[in-house]
Parts: structure tokens; sequence; C-alpha cells
């Protein structure tokens, strides 16, 4: 792996030489295309050489060069316009180190929060359900009112980039304080604690960190394929950093001794990785101006003078919007059944050792299926196809884990969940890019920017999907009698349970998952739009 990293430097250098001296002028883009090189390094046994060489030693500006010499570049067959090119590779690897912090947020929240509150601190999961369900009242309200604000913002670091920066250190307070509940308070105390640690860092830091964080895909380029890229670099982070936390947290949790103190000090191990990727990220990418992100076109009304109102009517009125927020609640739902895992591999294959190999089935195939999707996306000449019968394919090997399960054939299992994941990957890569076009499809129609308020739907299905998810979850462990003790004997109804949830669910999702992405083809519409203009 040295000797290849080595070879990646020479490379780079042999590559990128003329340019030298031009870079030189510049120290931070020096600094940031260094960092994330050695990032990108390091995740590099995980991501598959082809990726690297793909986004690396790709001569994309010469192909770039072909296309504004010819004049035209083309979206799903037609030829509409020119695509200017904004990114270098190392701004698009920057942007995707934020969501090795999101993650260290989120996949820690949603695989072990449930756990460690019912067999370390000793709270029943059914009060804990009814707790997070409460907290998803404020969720709904505060990602439209933080998309608003990001796009009445106007900074010197732009509208998206504060948000993001200052909303994590939040985050960070807020999550070391959700695992480490004081266990000397009583019961109602400790409820009391949860739900406001809980309660602040869904509804306020980690949507105001969040919706910034996606919203930037259309605040740093109007290139589409450097968004599928943006999008295929982040969530490339996002899986690689869920596998890591679902593989060693548990291991990690008894090396440093077990119960609430080994807790609280992974999680604040957690909470400084965050800090630093986070930060990372915030300075890898710089916000465009508003008048090339308006084409220098005037808009009926200053965006960042609409009202709340008007910008909901302008959010919903965008059948897209629904249909992704849609999407995004149910898959955030299904994530969290699969989290059910700990519990299936604890008490159904007596192995909680399991879940860590599950979680490499699940993550390196979405991993190296998201290198390859903005090569897919271009072959396909577009996202829609891609996603409508990739997601098809994942949805049928879905339902074979759930045979296989019942079968009882771990191997079978973990086959399965490596095709379901290759299944899924190419939507979890062009996500971002769908959700930008779907921003510039109320653009086109509207001639107003909401790109902060559109990339709400982000923040609000992964914690209204999520939190809904993780209380479903307590809900049903509570309702079929499950005994929060370690190494408790669980009763039949119990297993029955877990069968159902971590087997069945997931795959019900899916079939609802892949019939609403076979109506989401936002891209034409979008091109008819633009004909419509060029006619007129």
């Amino acid at each position: 792996e040295i000797c290849i990293i080595c070879v990646h430097v020479c490379l780079l250098v042999l590559k990128y030489k003329k340019y030298m001296s031009k870079m030189a002028k510049n120290l931070s883009n020096i600094i940031l295309m260094f960092i994330n090189f050695i990032i990108l390094c390091i995740f590099c046994p995980i991501y598959d050489m082809s990726f690297c060489t793909y986004f690396l030693y790709t001569n994309h500006s010469k192909a770039v060069g072909q296309n504004k010499a010819k004049g035209k570049v083309l979206v799903e067959g037609e030829i509409l316009m020119e695509e200017k090119t904004y990114l270098k590779w190392y701004n698009k690897v920057g942007y995707g180190t934020g969501d090795i912090a999101g993650n260290v947020v989120y996949a820690f929240l949603s695989s072990f929060v449930m756990i460690y509150l019912t067999n370390t601190v000793g709270l029943n999961s059914g009060i804990v359900g009814t707790l997070i369900a409460v907290s998803k009242l404020f969720d709904g309200v505060t990602d439209i009112f933080f998309g608003t604000m990001i796009d009445r913002t106007k900074s010197r670091m732009g509208k998206a980039r504060p948000w993001m920066f200052y909303g994590f250190f939040g985050c960070a307070v807020t999550l070391f304080g959700v695992f480490a509940i004081p266990t000397s308070l009583g019961k109602t105390a400790q409820y009391a604690w949860f739900f406001i640690a809980y309660t602040l860092l869904n509804a306020v830091f980690y949507t105001a960190n969040n919706i910034a964080y996606a919203a930037l895909t259309s605040l740093v380029t109007k290139n589409s394929k450097e968004r599928v890229q943006m999008g295929s670099f982040r969530f490339m982070f996002s899986f690689g950093t869920n596998l890591v936390i679902q593989s060693v947290t548990v291991g990690a949790v008894e090396m440093f001794g077990g119960g609430a103190a080994a807790w609280r000090t992974i999680a604040a191990i957690y909470c400084i990785i965050g800090i630093i990727t986070n930060t990372l990220a915030v300075f890898s990418v710089k916000e465009l101006p508003d008048k090339e992100l308006k084409d220098d076109r005037v808009a009926e009304e200053e965006d960042d003078k609409l009202s709340f109102k008007q910008t909901i009517k302008l959010l919903f009125s965008n059948k897209y919007f629904s249909m992704i927020c849609v999407i995004y609640i149910l898959q955030q739902l299904r994530a969290s059944m699969v989290n059910v895992g700990i519990f299936f591999m604890t008490y159904v294959l007596l192995n909680k050792n399991l879940f860590g190999i599950f979680s490499w089935a699940n993550n390196i195939p979405l991993i190296i299926a998201l290198a390859v999707t903005p090569v897919l996306v271009s072959k396909m000449k577009g996202m829609y196809k891609l996603n409508k019968y990739s997601y098809m394919f994942a949805t049928v090997c879905r339902l074979m884990v759930a045979v296989a399960g019942y079968l009882g054939s771990v191997p079978l299992m973990l086959l399965f969940t490596v095709l379901t994941s290759f299944g899924e990957g190419p939507w979890q890569g062009d996500m971002s890019a769908v959700i930008a076009q779907c921003s510039e499809h109320t653009y086109l129609k509207s001639g107003k920017r909401i790109d902060g308020s559109m990339f709400s739907c982000t923040s609000l299905g992964v914690k209204l999907g999520g939190g809904i998810g993780v209380a479903l979850s307590g809900w049903l462990l509570d309702i079929s009698g499950y005994i929060n003790r370690d190494n408790a004997v669980q009763p039949d109804s119990c297993i029955n349970m877990m069968y159902f949830m971590y087997l069945w669910l997931p795959f019900i999702f899916d079939i609802v998952i892949a019939v609403i992405l076979s109506f989401l083809n936002v891209e034409r519409a979008n091109m008819k739009l633009k004909e419509n203009m060029l006619n007129q």
C-alpha cells in the first residue's frame, strides 16, 4: 500500500507539474490539496484503486475542453448548452470529508443509542421511543426554518458555510451529552437529560449543519457532472465512516472497560474527529457569487426577501421535492431497521460480532458502487434510468436476504446483502445531484433560488425518518416483551419481532422507494423547460 501511494504521488506531480508555479501563489490551495490527498490515500485500501485512478488521473479538463470546442453538452441525448467546470479534485475530496463529521453523529447515534440507553443506563425502550417521537415534532419546523435562514444569509463565507461550520460545534457538545447521562440521576431526570440533549442535537445543531452541507452541492458548482462526483465522494466517506463506526464501536467500548464511562470516552473521540473533518470540508470549497448562480437573470423578487410561507409554497409546488422527501424518510426508516441487526445478531444468530461483518457487507459494496456512479451516469446519459433499474435490482436482492434469513444461512444473507448494496449505490451517489436538479426545476419555473430550503429535505428525511425509525424500533421491541438486560434470554415473541424488523421491513420500504424512483425524472422535466426557454 505504501508503494502504491508513492506511485500515486509521483503520477500527481508529473500530471500537475506545469500548474505548480501557479499554485505556489496560493498557499491555502496547496495545503488543502495535500491534506485531502493524504485522506484519500488512507481510504485507498477501502475504495479500490480504480476509484482513485478515475478521479485523479482521468484528464477531465481535456474532455471538457473538447466539449467546449464543440459548444455542446449532452443531457439525455439532447444538445443543450456548455457546462463550465468549477472544482479541482481536492475540492471534491475535501467536501466529501464533511460526511465523516455527519456520520460520527448520525451513524453512532442511530446504531447504538438504543442499546446504550437500555442495556447500560437501564431505560425502558418504549419510553425512549416515545421521547424520540415527541422530539421529532420540532424537526419538521426547524428543517425548513434553517433552510430559509441559509437562503437569506449573506456573509464573507457565503450562505451555507457559516451554518455548517458553527453548527457542528453544537453537534459535538450535544452528542457527547446524549452518551454522558449520569448514572447517579433518578430515572425521571435521566429521561429528561436524554430528551433535551437529543432534541437540541437533532432539531437545532445537526439540522443547521446538515442542510448547509447538502446545499453546498448547488452553491459551489453549476456543473451537473461535478455535482454527481461531489455526491459520490460525500457518500463514499459517509459509508466508509458508517462501516468503521459499526465495526469498531462495540469492541472499543469493551476495550475501555465497558459501562457508562466507556461510552463517554468513545463519544468524546468521535466528537473530536467530527470537528476536525467538518472544518476541513468547510474550507475546501468556496461558494459561487449570486450573480453567477442566477446567470445574471434578475428574479421577480429577491430570494432572500421571500417569506416563510412563500418558501413553503415554492417547495411543495415542486412535486419532485415531495418525492425526494418521502424517499429520504423511507431510507432512514429502512436504515433504522437494518440497525436492529445489533439485536438480531445478539439474540437470533447468537453472535453480536456478526453485526460488524454485516456492516462490511453493507458498506464496502456501496463504496465501490459510488466510485463508479459518475461513469455509469455518463454511460446511461443521465441519472433517471440508472436509479430506477439499479434500485429494482436491490429490492429483489433484499427479498432474498429475508429468504436466506429464514433458511438460517448466514453466508447467503451476506451474499444478498452485498448485492443489495451494489444496487442501492448509484442512487446514494447521485442523490445530491438529483436534489440540485430539483432546485434548478424551481428556479427555471419561478426565477427564484431556494437552494438551502430545497436541501432541507436531506435533513428532514435523515432526522424525521431516522428518529421515527429508532422510536419505532423501541416501540416494537417493547411490545414484543424485550428484556433490557445483557445476556437475557428473550421470549419467542421478541425473537419473531426481530425477524420481522430486520428481514421484512427493509424489503417493504425498498419496494415503495423503487416505485417512487420510477416517477422521479426531473432531468427530463428540466430539459423541456430549457428547450422552451431557448425557443422563446
